[in-house]
């Protein structure tokens, strides 16, 4: 799965593997079946997204077994509407969940995030880039529940954007907390590069559309580790 590197920047690692590409459950590309984690595994589960998507894409990560580590990598891009919702539940005591989430969106892109916790002791923590490129128009949301009688959650779900002057872009976080949690954080930011960072990348040569491409690299890959 070298491809996943080169094409979407997705390094592989030992671990069970869930893979979609282009909203379509990939099984020749996947060592579990499209279902419920209702199984402990002895290397973690990797769950992938990537390639292009339109219209109404749906993923659903149901984790339902106590103590196994997920971890979570969507690469997408839109050039056509696109509606992008990612529902998790999880119900295992000490499982967590980790997730990277990186949206190219080109056209008009909404993005709906649910993150349930749903028994005590169990962590769910999604890093959401944005890039918004000319003329786009963005709507991200995302929601975190922890219920009743589930104590000692650990919840972060924060968003992070670059953009085009003229993108328009709307968040929506929020938080239902019923139980008290060992830690429970939501934010949402826009990049912006430090004139310093300009000036030092012009003495070094580069022209403006180079400076803006370095930029936005170092914005994409600028994810903390898993």
């Amino acid at each position: 799965m070298s491809y996943m590197w080169d094409n979407f920047n997705i390094k592989p690692f030992p671990a069970e593997t869930i893979v979609y590409r282009d909203g379509e459950y990939c099984a020749d590309l996947s060592t579990l079946p499209n279902d419920t984690i209702n199984k402990n595994y002895d290397l973690p589960v990797h769950i992938i997204y990537v390639g292009e998507i339109a219209g109404k894409c749906r993923l659903n990560i149901d984790v339902n077994v106590e103590n196994q580590k997920v971890y979570l990598s969507v690469n997408i891009k839109n050039k056509k509407p696109a509606f992008l919702n990612i529902f998790i539940k999880n119900t295992g005591k000490n499982s967590e969940i980790r997730g990277h989430i990186l949206l190219d969106n080109y056209d008009n892109l909404t993005y709906d995030c649910m993150a349930r916790h749903l028994s005590a002791n169990t962590g769910i923590f999604l890093q959401n880039k944005l890039i918004a490129n000319k003329s786009s128009i963005s709507k991200l949301s995302g929601v975190a529940i922890i219920d009743k009688n589930c104590p000692e959650c650990d919840s972060n779900i924060n968003f992070a954007a670059i953009a085009a002057r003229d993108a328009k872009i709307e968040f929506l976080p929020a938080q239902r907390i019923s139980s008290v949690p060992e830690n429970a954080g939501h934010s949402a930011s826009i990049y912006s590069p430090k004139p310093v960072q300009i000036e030092y990348l012009r003495a070094a040569g580069l022209g403006t559309l180079e400076i803006d491409q370095v930029m936005r690299e170092a914005f994409m890959n600028d994810f903390s580790l898993f």
